[in-house]
């Protein structure tokens, strides 16, 4: 299936602001700058597999290996934008920390 440029570019947006906004959050309610950072690949895992959550617990090896021929099946384009929410989830701890260095206290 192939995406177009302009699809492809907003999806790349909405996923930066989306983590960015979650990971802001997270980061000023818990005070845990790279909090969305950790969880992100977490996230991640869940949007690309289609394998419960229990598997990985009750049935490992099918899980893992499932998860492994989805993550290589996955296309440039879902590459690019999954890691443009990783890169939204960076920004919002780094920002995070620069807000906290120049003095702003946040809850």
């Amino acid at each position: 299936m192939q995406m177009s440029i302009v699809v492809l570019i907003i999806s790349v947006l909405l996923f930066f602001v989306l983590f960015f906004g979650i990971g802001f959050l997270l980061n000023m309610l818990l005070r845990m700058s790279w909090i969305m950072a950790i969880i992100y690949p977490i996230i991640a895992i869940l949007i690309v597999d289609k394998v419960r959550f229990i598997e990985y617990f009750t049935n490992s090896r099918y899980a893992f290996t499932q998860l492994g021929h989805r993550f290589a099946s996955l296309g440039s384009a879902d590459i690019i934008i999954l890691l443009s929410g990783l890169a939204g989830a960076i920004a919002a701890g780094i920002t995070i920390k620069l807000l906290r260095k120049n003095g702003y206290a946040m809850f």
